[in-house]
């Protein structure tokens, strides 16, 4: 009776573990994290392998030209492009096989008459949990036009695009960053972000396992050492 009672209460306790156990990326952010990190990096035959897997994965065609569209704001438009490029080929490619992919919604038209600059610092507040009610850093008083553009560009015209989530455009900003390397400041912002936008540290370690695969080992370290201090900081 004893023995019985004991093995159950084993039997439990793993089922809770397992239970418990956080989950790591999906298949769709993990395709996320190599196309932004590949293109990023100009590693263009990687990226088109990446790309069919990512298509393979539920990647809709618009989600993966949003997220290769996004990241021209972190990496430069030149690599942005050639991304595009790639992803033309690899389409024209599934399409001559006979492979019919779905190129899932278009961006909603934005509706919201306010200025774009109001509409970028709500969504910048929306994203760090925080007011832009204090004194702006050096670099803003430094150059007042790069502020402007950060909110009325990056944080307007591209994430009030719907074709991706908040969470995924942070997952792909995290991924370029961390791919460029020599970045820690802004790394660690975004992690930050991605946090506040409902990535998990074990999902942000399982990035950081990408990025190992994708950029190298050295970006990989340097990336966990700066996850390993914002959580820290949490």
């Amino acid at each position: 009776m004893v023995q019985g009672i004991l093995f159950l209460c084993c039997f439990c306790l793993m089922a809770q573990q397992e239970t418990e156990t956080p989950k790591g990326l999906d298949p769709k952010e993990e395709s996320i994290v190599k196309i932004a990190s590949l293109t990023a990096q100009g590693e263009l035959d990687r990226l088109a392998l990446e790309l069919a897997v990512g298509l393979d994965n539920g990647l809709s065609v618009n989600e993966i030209k949003e997220v290769i569209v996004h990241l021209y704001a972190y990496g430069g438009f030149p690599r942005s492009i050639r991304g595009l490029q790639t992803f033309l080929d690899v389409l024209e490619d599934r399409k001559n096989k006979g492979i019919t992919d779905n190129w899932g919604k278009e961006a909603s038209p934005i509706k919201d008459t306010r200025s774009k600059y109001d509409r970028g610092v709500e969504t910048l507040e929306e994203l760090i949990l925080a007011k832009m009610d204090g004194p702006k850093p050096g670099y803003q008083q430094f150059s007042p036009e790069i502020d402007v553009f950060l909110k009325e560009h990056l944080f307007a015209d591209l994430f009030e695009r719907d074709v991706l989530t908040y969470q995924q455009r942070e997952l792909t900003t995290i991924s370029v960053i961390a791919s460029l390397g020599g970045l820690d400041p802004m790394l660690r912002s975004h992690l930050s972000i991605s946090m506040n936008m409902g990535l998990t540290p074990n999902e942000l370690n399982g990035f950081v396992d990408l990025i190992a695969t994708t950029a190298g080992e050295k970006k990989a370290a340097d990336a966990r050492g700066v996850l390993k201090k914002v959580l820290e900081a949490r």
